[in-house]
């Protein structure tokens, strides 16, 4: 397992991404000051974002799902947040699925495509978030 987002989990039977970036971003507010420079205040955490990058080949290279993808979309759909683990245990909080990209080629005669590069594009929001959708969840 490369990393979870809740039940889906990235490996080499279902999506194994190439890279991870990661951008996590501060707040700092600046007052101008006459003769001197600005005055920065440190206002907390800003955005953090994910973008994981791969390429699925299951007829190829036998890696890879291509209803993986479908799975990732559904859990897009529902517009909820999810936990994100590493393979490691790492916990880095909760995230959303944003935006996902595909690039098909190498399609058959049916259409279906022998290689699919992928983006996916999370970004994180508060963990009470998640915790007020499990306690929905909960209450039904």
């Amino acid at each position: 397992m490369l990393m979870s987002l809740d039940q889906f989990v990235f490996g080499l039977d279902t999506l194994a991404y190439d890279a991870l970036q990661r951008q996590t971003r501060w707040k700092h507010r600046n007052t101008s000051r006459v003769g001197a420079r600005d005055a920065f205040q440190f206002l907390g955490p800003g955005d953090e974002t994910i973008s994981l990058t791969g390429v699925v080949t299951p007829e190829m290279t036998a890696t890879g799902d291509l209803s993986a993808l479908q799975d990732l979309r559904d859990m897009a759909d529902e517009g909820e947040a999810y936990v994100l683990v590493d393979g490691a245990g790492y916990v880095y909080g909760a995230f959303v699925v944003e935006m996902m990209g595909e690039n098909q080629t190498y399609h058959d005669q049916d259409g279906i495509p022998r290689k699919v590069e992928f983006t996916i594009g999370l970004t994180r929001v508060p963990d009470t978030q998640l915790s007020e959708q499990e306690q929905g969840e909960a209450e039904e």
